[in-house]
């Protein structure tokens, strides 16, 4: 209960940066004007869909940077259920090492490198073929850099 408690929390935390990176008064007017979004188009929407859905996206990412940023994971997953390893050698190691590296800032260096070498140049390569400004992708980008850096620290300090 507590893992999926702070998977949330930390999902939550995207649309906290959202509302404010798209900030008319931060990078959302530019973001409208590159993007092709009007306010009539936003208005349009259906507002709740789209930000449970939104929601409910950055929750998988959450789900991704945990195994990131807890380094735990990987030894968990090396010997758990594997014929003729002692389970010993997991108890024995997480006994020796298992809040290592468990801060906000280790995480948030994790998510950061998430952000930066895995998000941005996914979005970067959709808005070369959609024939988007290197503004929109920087912005577009950028919010998930930020957004992973966030999601990365609240993920390894407290779970």
């Amino acid at each position: 209960m507590h893992t999926v408690l702070i998977l949330l929390l930390s999902s939550f935390s995207s649309l906290f940066v959202g509302f404010v990176w798209y900030n008319p008064k931060v990078f959302g007017n530019i973001w409208m004007r590159e993007s092709g979004v009007t306010e009539e188009k936003i208005k349009g929407g259906n507002i709740a869909l789209t930000m449970l859905m939104a929601y409910v996206y950055a929750f998988f990412i959450s789900v991704v940077l945990w195994s990131l940023v807890i380094h735990q994971m990987g030894a968990n997953s090396a010997t758990v259920n594997i014929k003729g390893v002692d389970p010993s050698i997991l108890k024995n190691y997480m006994d020796a090492y298992g809040t290592t590296y468990r801060t906000f800032g280790h995480g948030a260096i994790h998510g950061f490198i998430a952000g930066l070498f895995f998000a941005l140049p996914v979005v970067g390569v959709n808005a070369l073929f959609e024939r988007r400004s290197w503004k929109y992708t920087l912005i577009a980008g950028g919010y998930w850099v930020v957004t992973c850096l966030l999601m990365g620290g609240i993920i390894c300090q407290w779970m």
